[in-house]
């Protein structure tokens, strides 16, 4: 079956931007008239798709951004609408600030099954520090409001945060784990350069985060989570059984997914691709050799908000052989608990080369990267979790000629 299993939908619309976001986002006040324009623009390009057969195989969707509670509960209620009936997963994202109790049971009214905030501190100190809106206490409240909407609840956290000491991080944790939530994804602070975290850095007003404590923080998630009965199943994701994102593992497995909106991204196969080319002439022919392609809508939120239709949008595309595509594939698969299983491995043998694969494998178990299991699949170990740079990168090099 062609077509999409995952569906992304990007929602730009922040209160303002944080002080470490690099992603792209549009500062907007509440009720803002772009924010509906947006709306009805993203359902119409969704139908669109629809209607081409890109989602045909659609199993998920995931409504990021940005902040998509800024839209409000009905706005926030018609892009949920336009996702499509009967999925077997259904996410959106939110701020404490902006998920307010309508919002909350709008989205479980109109099919959401799952909703992740981004409390990233239970520190207001740290909040400060990053630049968040919310305060501690109004996160601690309005994920208490998401458990008790009977939604699946995941929260994310960042460690590596300017004045967050390893007591600090531990507490957030805690409280994650207190408030009853089903998954926690915890991420180090990145800072990135041009963002307004970077200048304050620089300039000495905020301090550096240390690399240093990247591994003793991600030992501690593992530690406090573990114990409370979230296993972690990809390198910076936990979840309780049954409730691991079936959407971000699309992401890490292979599956075609579109992503829809500005700058969201899309990885789709040969005959997908052609389907959203009959509809976007603008687009390129695949090369002869192409099996992969990955798209990132180009073009700006206004250029969104006026589009009438697919063909109206810019995208920038990467075009990966069957070669790279494999070796993506295993470097994907790297990052998650269940590993490489031996069915991916004889097709990465069979598309890369045998004696290739296998050196570079060999090496990996050797270096105690990866290590094996009774099924012969081939899965991250302690270290292959601490140096997942490394690790990713071997794997990601065999996507080359020797």
């Amino acid at each position: 079956m062609s077509g999409a299993s995952a569906l992304y939908l990007h929602v730009p619309f922040c209160v303002r931007r944080c002080r470490y976001c690099d992603f792209t986002t549009a500062a907007t006040r509440h009720g803002d008239a772009r924010m509906g324009e947006y709306t009805s623009t993203l359902c119409r390009l969704v139908a669109e798709a629809r209607g081409l057969g890109l989602l045909d195989g659609q199993r998920s969707a995931y409504v990021g951004g940005g902040t998509p509670t800024m839209l409000g509960a009905d706005a926030l209620s018609r892009v949920l609408d336009s996702c499509g009936p009967g999925l077997g997963e259904l996410s959106f994202e939110a701020n404490p600030e902006s998920l307010t109790d309508a919002v909350l049971a709008g989205a479980r009214e109109h099919g959401a099954t799952r909703v992740s905030i981004g409390v990233q501190s239970f520190c207001d100190r740290e909040l400060k520090a990053l630049g968040r809106v919310h305060t501690s206490e109004e996160a601690r409240e309005r994920v208490r409001a998401a458990v008790r909407s009977g939604l699946d609840v995941s929260l994310d956290l960042m460690c590596g945060v300017p004045y967050q000491t390893p007591a600090s991080w531990r507490a957030s944790l805690e409280t994650a784990v207190s408030l009853g939530v089903g998954h926690v994804s915890c991420y180090p602070l990145m800072i990135e350069p041009g963002t307004l975290m970077e200048r304050m850095c620089e300039e000495g007003s905020l301090p550096w985060p240390s690399d240093d404590t990247e591994a003793a923080d991600m030992e501690a998630a593992l530690d406090v989570l573990g114990a409370a009965g979230l296993s972690r199943y990809e390198v910076a994701s936990y979840a309780r059984p049954g409730m691991r994102c079936k959407h971000n593992i699309a992401y890490w497995t292979g599956v075609e997914y579109l992503g829809l909106g500005t700058a969201a991204s899309s990885m789709l196969g040969r005959e997908s691709y052609e389907l959203l080319r009959s509809a976007v002439p603008s687009l390129a022919a695949p090369s002869a050799d192409t099996r992969r392609l990955r798209l990132t809508v180009a073009s700006t939120t206004d250029e969104a908000i006026s589009a009438r239709a697919l063909a109206d949008l810019r995208f920038d595309v990467e075009q990966l052989s069957e070669r790279e595509a494999m070796a993506e594939d295993l470097m994907l698969a790297a990052r998650m608990t269940d590993g490489l299983p031996p069915e991916l491995l004889a097709r990465a043998r069979n598309v890369i080369g045998a004696a290739r694969v296998d050196a570079c494998l060999e090496r990996l178990v050797s270096r105690n990267l990866l290590g094996g299991r009774a099924d012969g699949s081939l899965v991250p170990t302690h270290d292959g979790w601490l140096l997942g740079n490394e690790l990713y990168g071997a794997l990601w090099d065999l996507s080359s000629d020797e």
